[in-house]
């Protein structure tokens, strides 16, 4: 872990702004809401009849982690599928409850070889297995880079020399839950890493879409920041609860971020 984990900084206090470069690999969509009242049951089949208000289009996926590391400062290179992918949520505007969701998704071509060669100050897998990153794909490039590298990852098979970002749902189905490198985020409960619980905030959930990605993107701006994954934790904690209390897929703005560094 640590030859490939060799970055370090002795203090916690915020150094002068560096300009990180991050190369950031995953799936991307559009997250549309369409929204409208709901107040009666069709007559049809037992389902809600939705009365159309408006809609609204956000960045999803990989695309929310882009936005979210662009908030603090850092403009990753990007690299995502072309093809297009958007998931539909139908929302009753008076509760913010969702009734239902609709994916449109095209066949997204694999990963190629042509990668950059700049040098990064961490690689970021955002993958949501829609084909653009295969297991084997993944393992090539945790092999390639040597730097700190950050996954978050729904497969059941990931590599070691990696720190991995999972929830408790997918923890539950991969096949190396011995791997040193786990951070599993449990919600209001914080997030577990080798053994020990980083207490989570206990806040009013809004809406769980995007957090992870919110909590992917502070965990690697505060690990470069500082050098230590157990100081960046906390503060991811921070950004995934400022998110929940959010609708929607959230990008957290300037006065997010002063609160997430109190």
């Amino acid at each position: 872990m640590q030859r490939k984990f060799g970055f370090s900084i002795e203090s916690e206090v915020i150094q002068p702004q560096k300009q990180f470069r991050v190369l950031l690999i995953g799936d991307s969509c559009i997250d549309k809401y369409i929204y409208g009242t709901c107040d009666r049951i069709s007559p049809e089949a037992p389902v809600p009849i939705l009365r159309y208000e408006r809609e609204e289009y956000r960045e999803g996926m990989a695309l929310n982690v882009k936005n979210n590391l662009e908030s603090f400062g850092i403009d990753p290179l990007f690299i995502t599928n072309p093809e297009k992918i958007i998931k539909t949520r139908f929302v009753d505007s008076k509760s913010n409850q969702q009734i239902f969701r609709l994916d449109e998704e095209s066949e997204v071509e694999c990963l190629g070889y042509d990668l950059p060669q700049d040098n990064f100050d961490a690689l970021v897998i955002s993958d949501y297995c829609k084909g653009l990153l295969t297991t084997q794909r993944i393992f090539e490039l945790v092999e390639w880079f040597d730097g700190p590298i950050f996954i978050d990852s729904k497969k059941t098979c990931l590599p070691d020399y990696a720190y991995i970002k999972i929830n408790e749902d997918e923890y539950s189905r991969i096949e190396q839950k011995d791997n040193p490198n786990l951070i599993i985020t449990k919600g209001s409960n914080g997030a577990d890493y080798k053994g020990k619980n980083y207490p989570g905030i206990d806040v009013g959930v809004y809406d769980v879409c995007g957090a992870g990605d919110t909590f992917l993107s502070a965990l690697v701006y505060f690990y470069l920041l500082y050098g230590k994954i157990e100081t960046a934790i906390p503060y991811a904690n921070k950004a995934a609860a400022i998110a929940v209390s959010n609708f929607g897929t959230y990008i957290l703005n300037k006065q997010d971020i002063d609160e997430i560094r109190r």
